[in-house]
């Protein structure tokens, strides 16, 4: 646990501590800010693309395998981005740390399956939740400290002691998950890397007002070649995208649950920012810490939810959960004109509440659903779930802003509420369908 927690800590800091160090790093190497922003574009773009093909290779050749050489990636390639001396020569480091990132969230969750009795899936779940929502939380404090007292490389070298330490424990106390026997199906993963690519990119222009043309083509090219894609292995025994999962009723609502639950976070996380600084007039370190309280309270309660959900079903735990989420996200887009901090945090602290109680227990039914064997694909399938849904997310609070203008972000977080409730129904619709046999 040592070896995947610190993993999938390291590629959830990452994320949160360059999206904080883009002006910085900007001004260093002399490039337009609108260009920098390509050194968290394509770190995204990387993990989307690679994803499920990294998942499915992981069910063939053993998690174990595939978490080693993703961490491994990820730590030499945290070097080469302290080592950059252009922008070309970051964004190049940047892929190959996102493919490393993407081969340790892939499979992360695969391995709890296989470290914990299932008696104790939960808690197991409940840790991994807590190391991601601590990651978030800390993540733009901690790249304040570094680039307080260093320059924006040690942003990046700081991961390698650590994914040293982690790669230690990983090669010696990895569980043997086994292997398969399929053939990788490189076809296929060129299929999938364009379907979620396309998809992305499409979403991502709408976000950015761009081209219709440009948006429309990105979009019908994802469709056809997800077509051609789910055609292709129709009747595989492990497709890479687990449709054959989706056949099974409880894993489809619960993997449908996550979508809702993670777009109504993006609706949240990007609107929240524009909300607390252009209508409320809070300063941009005001905003931080008003930001906090959400993946605070996340981490402080999914170990909790973790461990409830191996003692009650996680379509209560979760349906309790996205309900509290709904509550807490209508009431910050009734937020009064001239709230005082605290209006603001205890409304942030419901919302953290409901998700931390949502997110575990619905990977431990993502999980359970799933045959032993297919746990890879399960685990990719989690790691998706969270992508899209905070893809969408984000192109809708664009949407709310076109349509809104002033009145975009309150506009947002009643969608993101109706999005959780929602998603709180069909939690717990989940609790009347009976799980199949493995």
């Amino acid at each position: 646990m040592m070896a995947v927690l610190a993993g999938i800590g390291l590629a959830t800091l990452d994320t949160a501590i360059a999206n904080t160090a883009l002006p910085t790093i900007a001004a260093d190497l002399r490039v337009d800010p609108a260009a920098s922003v390509w050194i968290v574009s394509v770190y995204q773009l990387a993990v989307v693309a690679t994803l499920l093909p990294i998942a499915a290779l992981g069910e063939i050749v053993g998690q174990q395998r595939v978490f080693v050489a993703g961490l491994a990636l990820f730590t030499g390639a945290s070097l080469l981005c302290a080592l950059a001396w252009s922008l070309p020569t970051l964004i190049a480091a940047r892929v190959l740390q996102g493919v490393g990132a993407s081969a340790v969230m892939a499979v992360n969750v695969a391995l709890i399956r296989f470290v914990y009795p299932s008696h104790q899936l939960g808690r197991g779940l409940g840790l991994n939740a807590f190391v991601v929502g601590v990651g978030f939380a800390v993540g733009p404090t901690v790249a304040s400290l570094i680039l307080a007292a260093a320059s924006w490389p040690w942003l990046f070298a700081v991961n390698i002691p650590v994914g040293l330490l982690a790669l230690a424990f990983a090669a010696s106390a990895l569980p043997d998950t086994g292997r398969s026997g399929q053939r990788f199906d490189a076809p296929g993963a060129l299929l999938n890397m364009a379907t979620f690519t396309l998809l992305v990119l499409g979403l991502g222009e709408g976000t950015h007002d761009g081209p219709p043309w440009r948006i429309a083509a990105e979009l019908a090219g994802a469709v056809v070649c997800g077509t051609v894609l789910l055609r292709r292995q129709a009747g595989h025994p492990a497709p890479m995208l687990a449709a054959d999962l989706l056949r099974r009723p409880l894993f489809a609502l619960s993997a449908a649950t996550a979508v809702c639950s993670f777009a109504a976070q993006g609706l949240a996380f990007v609107s929240l920012p524009f909300l607390f600084q252009h209508t409320l007039g809070r300063t941009q370190v005001e905003t931080g810490f008003l930001m906090t309280p959400w993946p605070v309270v996340v981490a402080l309660t999914a170990p909790l939810a973790g461990r409830l959900s191996d003692r009650y079903p996680p379509g209560l735990l979760g349906g309790i959960g996205l309900a509290a989420l709904s509550l807490g996200m209508a009431l910050l887009a009734a937020l009064p004109a001239n709230p005082a901090v605290w209006d603001i945090a205890w409304r942030m602290m419901v919302c953290g509440v409901g998700f931390g109680f949502f997110q575990a227990p619905n990977m431990r039914a993502i999980l359970t659903s799933a045959p032993p064997s297919r746990s890879g694909g399960a685990s990719g399938i989690v790691a998706t779930a969270r992508i899209l849904g905070q893809t969408l997310g984000a192109s809708l609070v664009a949407a709310c802003f076109a349509f809104a203008d002033a009145g975009g972000p309150a506009l947002a977080l009643a969608i993101g509420a109706a999005f959780a409730g929602v998603a709180s129904v069909v939690s717990f619709v989940r609790l009347r369908v009976r799980p199949e046999a493995m």
